[in-house]
């Protein structure tokens, strides 16, 4: 192999080429990426914009990209996957914190201090077995044996958390892939069941009709799916009881005394056991997808940011755990964080991907072949076989939980447009009116830009100690 360039010699011509009209260019190249913010993968765009006076319609300003280098503008990319662009997804991560902290403390965005009072806890569903996975370490984080059995498939092992086996089934010949990747195909569709189901049972518990108890209570949620080792997902929850009021949009209230936590616990557990969704035939009895065994309900109690490990959870850790799972996908699993082509399945050991993820993307590419499996084209499949068959919402909320991302991300909009606005780079929105075209132009950096990019990233701040 012969040793890689020097970085003067990938650097050099990119510069050349992006001052090839003027100094300027360079400059403002500079200034596009330190707005990015360390965005890995911007967005190139071409496009013009005018600002118009509302009243008169007279052209303000106009701006286009025929001006800038390459005649292009870079806009941050804002994928939340870390393993793409770590810093769009730390932004993300941090919407999502905020999000789901609205909706446990209250007192911002739009929700009551009072949800604090109001009964709600975490709940985490999971997946049946598709077959014996060696194991790590337990809860406490002690390494445990991994599958002491006397007959059938067995490990004698105790697993460290780093241990690349854990999550990889004992036998992999005897492993249900298909049924792996049909529950994760309809794991959104599980969730959606079991939602309704949580009002009917929510009823049934309270000694209620369904529709007088919709009368009274509101249930809201914020979930976030996870990868589990094994490559199959399952879903963390906040769920939340509120009290009905006449018009939607109004916030949360309290509701009536008998909506306790208590039985919040009890109908989650089982609604959960009772949810069954029929699965594709394949020349077979029709399996019934289910919810795994372990259902996990915790009381969320209120807590000051300034917690102790105390083994309580509170709503600061809740909301922090949920963020972190925002921003990761299948790729802990062991598969791409991209979407797979027929040419990736010879080569899947290249790219990184485990066995057992290569045999569940395998399973994916064949169940989703229109031509043996014709009644399976609604799942997809092909198009999610690096997901290995999921293609859910990653994070989702009901409408009263708390906010909004847009919300979020409309506020930080329009905070950075009033900080413009103060020093006169920006005009009055009530008063203006902008009009602009765009065109997606392609988008990251070449091999030298990225490198340049990173250096610029690298550089200590000059307020950092020495």
């Amino acid at each position: 192999m012969s040793a890689p360039a020097p970085l003067a010699e990938l650097v050099g011509p990119v510069i050349a080429d992006l001052a090839r009209r003027s100094g300027k260019d360079l400059t403002r190249w500079f200034e596009q990426v330190t707005r990015l913010g360390g965005c890995a993968e911007p967005i190139r765009l071409t496009g013009e914009s005018l600002t118009l006076d509302a009243a008169s319609g007279e052209v303000l300003a106009s701006y286009s990209t025929a001006a800038e280098p390459h005649g292009q503008l870079m806009v941050r990319c804002g994928n939340r996957r870390a393993s793409r662009c770590p810093s769009c997804a730390e932004l993300y991560r941090r919407d999502t914190f905020q999000l789901i902290r609205a909706g446990l403390l209250g007192g911002s965005k739009g929700v009551p201090e009072t949800v604090r009072t109001h009964p709600r806890v975490f709940a985490t569903l999971t997946a049946p077995s598709f077959g014996p996975v060696h194991r790590g370490p337990g809860k406490n984080g002690n390494p445990q044996v991994c599958h002491p059995r006397r007959s059938g498939p067995s490990c004698f092992e105790r697993h460290t958390a780093d241990d690349p086996l854990i999550g990889q089934p004992l036998d992999p010949d005897s492993y249900d892939y298909v049924g792996h990747v049909l529950w994760n195909a309809h794991a959104g569709d599980l969730w959606r069941r079991f939602t309704i189901y949580l009002r009917r049972h929510l009823a049934g518990a309270a000694g209620l009709s369904q529709a007088a108890f919709n009368r009274h209570v509101k249930v809201s949620f914020a979930k976030v799916a996870e990868y589990q080792a094994r490559g199959v997902v399952h879903f963390h929850a906040v769920i939340r009881l509120d009290g009905r009021t006449d018009d939607p949009d109004d916030p949360p209230i309290p509701p009536p005394g008998w909506a306790t936590v208590q039985l919040l616990d009890g109908a989650i557990r089982s609604a959960a056991a009772a949810v069954r969704v029929k699965g594709p035939d394949l020349g077979q009895p029709s399996r019934l997808l289910v919810w795994g065994e372990q259902v996990d309900v915790r009381l969320i109690e209120p807590g000051d940011l300034d917690h102790g490990d105390d083994g309580q959870l509170t709503e600061q850790k809740v909301a922090s755990y949920v963020a972190k799972y925002a921003t990761k996908a299948a790729e802990t699993a062991g598969t791409l964080d991209r979407r797979v082509r027929s040419y990736d399945l010879v080569r899947l050991a290249d790219h990184g991907v485990t066995e057992h993820a290569a045999r569940l993307i395998r399973t994916c590419w064949d169940l989703g072949d229109p031509v043996t499996h014709p009644e399976l084209l609604d799942l997809r499949l092909r198009n999610w076989a690096h997901m290995l068959g999921f293609r859910g919402h990653f994070s989702t909320r009901s409408r009263a939980y708390s906010t909004t991302m847009t919300a979020l991300r409309q506020a930080r909009a329009d905070y950075r447009h009033a900080q413009l606005h103060e020093t006169g780079w920006a005009f009055d929105p009530d008063t203006t009116l902008v009009v602009a075209h765009w065109r997606f132009a392609g988008q990251g950096y070449t091999p030298g830009e990225s490198l340049l990019a990173r250096q610029l990233a690298d550089q200590p701040s000059k307020e950092a100690p020495q």
